[in-house]
């Protein structure tokens, strides 16, 4: 026991406190990161609407947050399904112990879990990209939040959920925060439809350096994601921070040597993709589980979500960022492996008292997993959708932009600005060039039998990249 001397208030560490704000910052920078990932990924004319989407999350779901989010996702009289009012506009939040941890104020919690509210929008909004309009899916995102984060968290992870009455162990987020997401962007998808040219155009990742950027950003913010989640600066941190690392190591050479067997060749896209998918298999259970355990969870994210990416061919729908082959299918594998996995001699490492996994013979949990599974994954898609299809009836609501925009480009069209200015007025100027050298060699032709045609076969600069 600290001496009370070395204690915010008599009452809180120092450490602790300190340890969380951190992976609160850590957490934020996970949303920029989301948003170089997927602008990354889209085609260049889209980069920057990707970015700030992403960035608006954060001030979207602040203020839905401070609001009414924390109070309906963490009031502590809530009920088993959604909690209440109590802590609307952080009423009543008046520095006590958290519930969580009582080695922190309950403020330090609710500024924390506020950012793993922001983030989750932020990954379904992924499946939308380079069709959705921009406004109406900022009010889609306050919305969404209330109406599906707010309550598959707090029956996750407050004191009444009932999940978490049920005995069901998510450490990090595997129903919350990447199932969720997934079947969001699941609903999303289907509900906009296809990009025009879907099946005959390439739609080719514009900067793989800008994925591989977005990819380290949230490889860095995933140590607080899933550290910070032990809610104090102790060796289950520690084991999480382990677990998620290995995780994403492994995660990405699966993907990678799966590609490689086809392609012959060696994909940083292919490596970015794995990473990201052994960090999402291994969130639900990087706070129970061993390091040699973390091994698995890399190996079943990168294979299966790499397997799921196929389902878009099979099932002919376009997510354009692959969100839920990699959150909804990376998710509810996590899931899975953590009622195997889970152990209790982990969880005691913050005195948490658990019946472990199959591993501790506690064969039923991975029942609970399951049953988890499938009420997020119906209840995030189901409820998606008629947001999503309700809001579309609306006037000035109307979800995708029309075919002119589209092919224009979501960073001209909508916020009137571009990711490459400097670069389009070149590829304009050289197209202008190209066109007069066309112009004149057909003049030439006119006059003569005979003579070259010159014509432009700039791919770089073709429409398809804008």
């Amino acid at each position: 026991m600290a001496e009370p001397a070395t204690l915010v208030d008599n009452r809180y560490y120092p450490g602790d406190i300190a340890w969380m704000l951190i992976c609160t910052a850590q957490v934020w920078l996970m949303v920029p990161g989301i948003g170089y990932f997927y602008s990354g990924m889209a085609r260049s004319k889209n980069a920057l609407s990707l970015i700030l989407l992403c960035v608006l999350c954060v001030a979207v779901v602040s203020i839905q947050w401070f609001v009414i989010g924390y109070s309906l996702t963490f009031s502590t009289k809530g009920g088993s399904f959604i909690g209440n009012v109590d802590h609307a506009f952080f009423m009543n939040l008046k520095g006590d112990p958290s519930f969580a941890n009582p080695r922190i104020p309950d403020t330090v919690y609710a500024i924390y879990q506020g950012m793993f509210a922001a983030v989750t929008p932020a990954l379904a909004i992924g499946a939308a990209a380079e069709r959705a309009r921009v406004v109406p899916m900022l009010i889609f995102i306050f919305i969404w939040t209330t109406l599906v984060y707010d309550v598959i968290a707090s029956w996750s992870w407050s004191l009444n959920g009932w999940y978490a009455q049920l005995g069901g162990l998510d450490f990090a987020g595997g129903t919350p925060v990447h199932i969720t997401s997934g079947a969001a962007a699941l609903a999303y998808c289907i509900v906009l439809g296809k990009r025009h040219g879907h099946g005959t155009d390439e739609f080719k990742p514009h900067n793989v350096a800008n994925v591989v950027l977005g990819t380290a950003m949230l490889w860095f913010g995933w140590f607080g994601f899933n550290g910070g989640s032990a809610y104090s600066a102790n060796l289950r941190s520690v084991m999480a921070i382990t677990s998620s690392n290995l995780a994403a190591s492994v995660g990405g050479i699966t993907w990678m040597l799966l590609d490689y067997r086809l392609e012959k060749k060696l994909s940083a896209l292919g490596f970015c993709s794995g990473a990201i998918a052994g960090l999402v298999c291994v969130t639900p259970g990087s706070g129970y589980i061993k390091p040699q355990s973390a091994i698995a969870f890399g190996i079943v994210g990168g294979a299966f979500c790499n397997m799921a990416v196929k389902l878009k061919h099979l099932l002919d729908f376009d997510d354009a960022l692959d969100v839920f082959a990699v959150h909804g299918v990376g998710g509810i594998c996590g899931n899975l492996l953590t009622g195997i996995f889970a152990q209790k001699e982990v969880a005691a490492l913050s005195d948490e008292i658990i019946k472990g996994g199959w591993l501790d013979g506690n064969w039923v949990q991975v029942l609970y997993q399951l049953a988890d599974s499938c009420a997020g994954l119906a209840y995030s898609f189901c409820i998606t959708y008629i947001i999503l299809f309700l809001m579309d009836k609306v006037p000035g609501l109307s979800l995708r932009i029309d075919p002119d925009s589209e092919h224009l480009g979501i960073d001209e069209a909508e916020l009137g600005e571009l990711a490459y200015y400097h670069v389009d007025r070149v590829a304009s100027m050289i197209q202008l060039q190209n066109s007069n050298m066309n112009t004149n060699a057909i003049s030439i032709n006119h006059g003569k039998s005979s003579g070259p045609i010159m014509q432009s076969n700039n791919q770089y600069f073709g429409d398809s990249n804008h």
